[in-house]
């Protein structure tokens, strides 16, 4: 919406909205899954490379993986002997020992890693569908009606947002909804102001 709004501020022909949004919707969307894609990538490849040197730790010392699941029982709470027993206990499975060292010492769940194509996919997509609200307006009409159907759109998604995120996060929907409209207006507003004054003094 601020992309479009920018544009348009400038008060450029129809035609040169459309294709802004959709060349910002295409770049936004494939920079989005790009960054995602190297990023996810980078932590499933440390979080592999930490894992497997948790294997191999406890293939060649059993003994101090296992003082050392005990010691971290032990920082929780546990008494002494009922940490020595915990550990004691969970390190005579070394499947169990693996997965209790990779959730306690590296904060990972072996079971559920992540995958870095299906978090491309899922920005790529989130992009994509954020970016083609403000814009479908300029399909249908254009000038002072494009703009503010545009503004319409962008609000109502941003009212969406805010209330989808409060649901889930168990926050106030209507402080939440209303917070994501105060940032989306804030932000469209600055760049179609900035785009009415340089489309001014460029023309």
């Amino acid at each position: 919406m601020s992309l479009i709004l920018g544009v348009a501020g400038s008060t450029p022909a129809p035609g040169a909205v459309r294709i802004a949004g959709i060349a910002g919707l295409l770049a936004g969307a494939f920079s989005m899954a790009a960054g995602e894609l190297v990023s996810v990538r980078a932590h499933e490849d440390l979080v592999d490379h930490e894992l497997a040197v948790e294997r191999i730790e406890l293939r060649t010392d059993p003994a101090g993986e296992q003082d050392e699941l005990a010691h971290m029982y032990r920082a929780q709470g546990l008494e002494a002997d009922a940490a020595a027993t915990v550990a004691r206990l969970l390190s005579a499975n070394p499947e169990i020992a693996f997965d209790t060292h990779a959730r306690l010492e590296l904060g990972v769940d072996p079971s559920r890693c992540g995958s870095a194509r299906q978090a491309a996919i899922a920005s790529f997509a989130a992009f994509a569908v954020g970016a083609v609200i403000p814009l479908v307006p300029w399909f249908l009409t254009s000038g002072s009606a494009a703009v503010v159907a545009s503004i319409i759109a962008g609000a109502l998604a941003a009212l969406g947002l805010g209330a989808t995120v409060a649901a889930f996060s168990n926050q106030p929907r209507w402080r939440t909804a209303l917070r994501q409209l105060g940032v989306a207006a804030i932000a469209a507003g600055v760049t179609y102001a900035v785009g009415r004054t340089l489309g001014t003094k460029i023309a």
